[in-house]
């Protein structure tokens, strides 16, 4: 009887710690792939209901997602998925070009000939997609592509604050390739970012990298007035 009892105590927590994870996991999708758009509101009653769980697991996976930042919960009001503004999409790419420019830097002395085929394979796969006109194939390789030299830069906190912009940044996939003024031109960037890596030029890479990355925030930095940037309140739709 008491080996029972200690192995159910044991368990449960346990239980209750996937059941959380399944919650965090659900939503966390949800979010990235815009079945949750944002400024949508994930309330824990309704969720918990929509999930066929207690409030408790809801309430876990809401305060880990907004730890990420894909989630604002304010006082009596409740989650929210976060919206971002012309000036933070702004910021977020201006860092994100500072982090693929430093795994620019950190990989391209790294690569192997497998490594360099591997880009290769992804340029012509995203010609493929762009022929095709499969726009979501299109920003699922290019993130492989992008994601690829970030992990042979071997550096664990530059991947992991890549990754969560990335998370931040993807659900607005739309405007960004509007910004950027099409998948021809980014295939073409592309290219030429492949040419310096294969040549071996770590700063010809970089520069390409820093380029092709600042192409959209040109755009913003034209629609954004300095005097007006930190007073923007138009949001981003995921669809405009």
């Amino acid at each position: 009887m008491s080996t029972h009892r200690s192995t159910t105590s044991v368990t449960t927590p346990v239980n209750t710690n996937t059941l959380s994870q399944q919650v965090y996991s659900h939503l966390r999708a949800g979010i990235l792939d815009n079945t949750y758009p944002p400024g949508a509101s994930l309330p824990e009653e309704a969720l918990a209901a929509s999930l066929k769980v207690s409030r408790v697991p809801v309430r876990e996976a809401l305060r880990r997602l907004s730890a990420e930042g894909l989630v604002v919960i304010k006082p009596r009001q409740g989650a929210t998925v976060i919206e971002l503004t012309p000036k933070q999409f702004l910021d977020a790419y201006r860092v994100r070009e500072a982090l693929e420019v430093l795994a620019v830097r950190l990989a391209v002395p790294k690569l192997t000939p497998e490594d360099l085929d591997q880009l290769d394979a992804f340029q012509q796969a995203l010609q493929a997609a762009a022929e095709a006109s499969d726009v979501q194939e299109f920003f699922s390789l290019n993130a492989q592509f992008h994601g690829f030299l970030v992990d042979k830069a071997d550096n664990g906190d530059l991947k992991s604050i890549y990754e969560s912009l990335m998370d931040r940044m993807r659900r607005y996939r739309t405007p960004s390739l509007d910004l950027r003024g099409g998948v021809n031109m980014s295939i073409d960037e592309h290219a030429a970012i492949l040419a310096a890596i294969r040549n071996g030029d770590t700063d010809e890479a970089a520069h390409l990298m820093a380029q092709h990355i600042h192409v959209p925030q040109g755009v913003l930095e034209d629609e954004l007035e300095p005097e007006d940037s930190e007073e923007e309140h138009e949001e981003l739709g995921a669809g405009s």
